[in-house]
């Protein structure tokens, strides 16, 4: 069966076009960096403040190790858009302020609900993180095969990161849907208010 017109064969999601008009490309680009560098900076505090959490306490090196190693992941990340931002003149979001607050809240607040509940705001994140990658590198695909391949590499490493939280019983979590599906809900919304803002 053939996905319909201006939909990725691999996913069925819809890929955006391009937008018509002069410079529309370059504005869609500056929305992609803008979003993606938001994310990033969202990430590395959500796993700053879970390792904050757990860091020092006994029993809980492990984990505390595994959220340290992949806020260093997400700070190469970051370090990428920040660098790309500054060459291209690309203004962040203005909501950067609220999404640290917001990170570092949902960071604290699902590790001091323990192991599980902090694998299981890894594993909601990083699933519409990846999912978000995966339309990107499908829109850039042809108008920007270098910046589609580094976002291939980085969506790799989200998907460990779930995958990763998955194996560690984030399933497991209690309320594992409904927590689930509330920080899914706050991470689109984040999506679409970053583009814009």
């Amino acid at each position: 069966m053939h996905a319909p017109p201006g939909t990725d064969p691999a996913t069925g999601r819809r890929i955006p076009l391009a937008r018509p008009g002069r410079g529309a490309s370059q504005r869609r680009r500056a929305e992609i960096l803008r979003v993606d560098h938001a994310g990033e900076y969202a990430a590395v505090n959500i796993y700053r403040a879970q390792r904050a959490v757990f860091e020092g306490r006994a029993g809980r090196e492990a984990i505390a190790a595994d959220m340290g190693e992949m806020q260093a992941q997400e700070a190469v990340h970051l370090a990428r858009f920040e660098a790309l931002l500054n060459a291209e003149r690309v203004r962040p979001t203005v909501m950067t302020p609220v999404w640290r607050l917001a990170a570092l809240a949902l960071g604290t607040g699902t590790a001091l609900m323990g192991e599980k509940a902090a694998h299981a705001c890894t594993e909601a994140v990083e699933s519409v993180i990846e999912e978000h990658y995966a339309d990107q590198i499908a829109e850039l695909a042809d108008r920007d095969p270098a910046l589609a391949a580094e976002l291939s590499a980085f969506r790799d490493e989200e998907l460990a990161h779930r995958d990763h939280a998955v194996d560690h019983g984030s399933r497991e979590t209690p309320g594992y849907d409904f927590l689930t599906a509330v920080i899914r809900a706050g991470c689109r919304a984040a999506i679409k208010v970053s583009e814009r803002l």
